[in-house]
This record gives structure tokens, sequence and C-alpha cells, in this order.
């Protein structure tokens, strides 16, 4: 395969093709894929992926929500279940969605395939469940394999079919190019409440993606280990003040800290949900109504416990001209995460707050299956 541009473009467009439930094509060195996300998949959808392709369509889910279905004994990797046995696009969303108005056991299927994570790095398959993720929706994808004989024209054909093509290189460098080609796109002086000597710096690729914020308080000197809190977004936390979490405490515990001890830098993550996005947040909200924790609706959705990742904020800091730092932390995961990418920790800083009647469990599970300090 040719040298891949530096560019996200290719999946950003992908991306917004999948959220509007549209079919793309995703394409390896030697196979090709349709894919659809099956949270949105309607039998006119089914109907198409099959007549293109000339093949009964499969359901792709992670390894953790086949498990949990019961349909496999893995727990990484995909598995691809197949649609021949008049699975309908109905149970196609319940399978995927345990939080969809659907109720019911999974069917039987006709043939289950194992996509083994040890050896799956080429397929398209796990490409299709990253570009989901990528995607902040369900992890969860209808597929069917192109022909062979249309592989050596495929970009004619897919465009013929109004089909938007991506390469599997490209998804998967897709992080890695996000983090490194992080830019100062704005800033401004934002005096807060908390604060009143605040900067807000605005980082974002060069060509689309995420944009995170650095809340620069007062003067750090970077000759020194600078007083650090990595936050990652939370809306109902941070914005409505939900007590379901702890977060909108720490961001504003976070600020006062920094600014009482003189200076420091909170780097607020565009990464809801610890990496799921706020709608895959609220449905694994509804399973922690029915008895899950944290970890478990998180599960149950197909996704990791934790989807999060710290090397965009090694790039920022490192921006700002930051290699040592202190952090404001419970989490021993994210010094790892940044020592990992080239920042020292000389100090982990614990920074936790009371819990109240609705997030007594949330922080009991932080502590005991996350690993978190108290």
């Amino acid at each position: 395969m040719n040298q891949l541009p530096n560019t996200l473009q290719p999946v950003e467009r992908a991306i917004g093709d999948l959220r509007r439930g549209a079919t793309i094509v995703l394409r390896a060195d030697d196979h090709a894929l349709l894919v659809q996300a099956a949270e949105g998949i309607m039998p006119d959808g089914l109907a198409r992926i099959s007549g293109l392709t000339k093949s009964s369509p499969s359901l792709l889910l992670t390894g953790r929500r086949a498990n949990i279905l019961g349909l496999t004994e893995q727990t990484g990797g995909a598995v691809r279940i197949s649609l021949a046995g008049g699975i309908t696009a109905e149970t196609v969303r319940m399978m995927a969605d345990p939080a969809s108005p659907q109720t019911g056991k999974a069917p039987t299927p006709v043939s289950i395939s194992e996509i083994n994570p040890d050896t799956a790095k080429g397929t398209a398959e796990t490409g299709a469940i990253e570009l989901l993720k990528l995607a902040c929706l369900l992890p969860a994808a209808v597929v069917a394999p192109v022909p062979d004989e249309r592989l050596e024209y495929l970009s004619a054909w897919a465009e013929n079919q109004a089909l938007l093509t991506v390469e599997l290189d490209h998804v998967r460098n897709y992080q890695e190019i996000e983090a490194r080609n992080l830019i100062r796109v704005a800033h401004a002086r934002v005096p807060l409440d908390i604060s009143e000597n605040v900067e807000i710096i605005a980082f974002r690729p060069a060509d689309g993606g995420r944009e995170h914020l650095a809340l620069v308080i007062g003067t750090p000197k970077p000759d020194t280990p600078v007083l650090v809190r990595l936050h990652s977004e939370c809306f109902t936390g941070d914005l409505l003040g939900s007590l379901r979490c702890d977060c909108g405490d720490q961001l504003r515990g976070a600020i006062a800290e920094i600014n009482t001890q003189g200076s420091g830098i909170v780097l607020y993550l565009a990464q809801e949900g610890r990496g799921i996005g706020l709608v895959n947040k609220l449905r694994a909200y509804a399973l922690q109504d029915e008895g899950f924790d944290t970890i478990d609706a998180n599960e149950q959705l197909g996704f990791e416990a934790d989807e999060r990742l710290y090397r965009p904020a090694a790039e920022m800091l490192r921006q700002l001209g930051l290699t040592n730092i202190r952090l404001m932390t419970n989490n021993p995961d994210k010094v790892a995460a940044l020592e990992e990418w080239g920042i020292t920790v000389s100090e982990r800083v614990p920074h936790s707050f009371p819990s109240n009647e609705h997030n007594a469990f949330y922080l009991a599970t932080k502590k005991k299956r996350s690993g978190h300090l108290y």
C-alpha cells in the first residue's frame, strides 16, 4: 500500500458518514468491508449491504460484548456473527445495545467466527470497531466483504455506489496523527470567579479532529515541577453539577488549589465518559440504574473499562514548555501514561472530595476496581 498522507480528513469523513447512518467501505491490503453502524440499522440497510455484496451480512461485535451475550469465551478482539438465519434489524440493534428498548435473549447465530486480538491488527474487522469508537458510536457494526472481483476497481465501484472509501491504515494511525499534529489555534485571558489570572489556550490538529483546552493559571515556571491536573470533560458534572460523579468538584477544586499555590495548569481533555462519548455515557448511566457499576456498564456496551488516551495531554504539556510536573490525581494510570510519553511526574498530588449518596458507589468502584488511590 502507498505511503498514507499525514491527515485526519479521510477518517473524519468516514466518522461523519457512519454517524448519519450511511454505509462506508473500509479497505485493507487485500480485502475490504462494507460497514454500517449497528445501532441505527434498518431493514433497508441490511438489504442494501446484501445487494451490494451478493452475500449475507454479519454483525460485528467486540469480543467483550459478545462474551456478555454468551456467544464466546473471548473478551478481546472482535466476533463476527452471521445474519443469514433471519435475524432482523431490530434484533441486531438489541444485540448491539443493552440499553435499547428491545428485550430478550440473543438468538442462536447461524455461525460465529472469532477474530483474535493478537493476530487481527491488519484486519478490516478490528478497524471497523476502532472506527466506530472514534465516532463515539456503539462498537458494533453490520459488515459484509466486498467481492474479490471488485477489489481491482474498488474506488470506481464505490464512487458509482456513492460509498465513501477509507483505508485501514488511516484508521489505525488516526489517534497518533491527532496527538502529534496538535497546534495552538486560539488563546484568550478568561478571568474566573475562582481565579482571575487565567488564560485559556485551545489546541486542535491542523486539519480537523478534537479540540483540547489548557487553562493556564498564574505564570507557571517551566524550570520547576509545575502543578498540573488532567481533567476529562464531563458535561453532566462540570456544567450541570451532576451528583453522580465527582468531576465538577475535581475541576473547580483543581483550579482553586492551583490558584492558592500561585500557578499551574489544568488540561481539559475532549474525552467525555472515559472516552466513550456523551451519548454512550448516558447509556451507561441507564445500565448503572439497573445495578451495574461504572466498569460493568461500559463493558456491557462493548467498550473497555476506560478508553481514554493521554498522548494528547503529553503533547500539550511539551508545547507549553513542561516536561516535569506535579500531577494532581488519584489515578496511577495517568502517571504511567504521561511518563510513557516522556513527561516526568515528580510527585503525585492527591485530589479527592467527599462523596454523596449519589456517587458513593461510583467512587468506591474507582478505588476497588480501577486502583484509584484515596
